[in-house]
């Protein structure tokens, strides 16, 4: 059974950083995706970042330039660091994967999640 566990949220000021963390145990990788969403009150989900099997990233454009995606395979574990954060990025992010994706960021793609982590930027 497919498990993402995240970790890694919280407060900080604008303009500050976080790196998120996902943990996942009982997935295969022979044909991935793996991305963060988030989802404001009141919004919808989103996708912010993604990463397939080939390393092939993809960001939503508010994010470009200032959150990276990454993964160490070894450990099982997707990454998403955040720098200059902004007040609009105030969510609750969320990891998923899937076993196949087309648009990276699309969340109907997406077949596993984890529980999320709340992550809350002040101006």
């Amino acid at each position: 059974q497919v498990q993402l566990v995240e970790s890694g949220g919280g407060s900080v000021q604008a303009g500050g950083s976080l790196r998120l963390s996902c943990a996942a145990s009982g997935y295969t990788y022979s044909s991935y995706c793996m991305g963060w969403f988030r989802q404001a009150p009141g919004k919808e989900r989103e996708g912010v970042a993604a990463i397939d099997s080939y390393g092939s990233t993809r960001y939503v454009d508010s994010v470009k330039g200032r959150f990276t995606i990454s993964q160490d395979n070894a450990k099982n574990t997707l990454y998403l660091q955040m720098n200059s954060l902004k007040p609009e990025d105030t969510a609750m992010y969320y990891c998923a994967a899937a076993d196949f994706c087309d648009s990276l960021l699309r969340v109907s793609e997406y077949n596993y999640w984890g529980q999320g982590t709340q992550v809350t930027v002040s101006s």
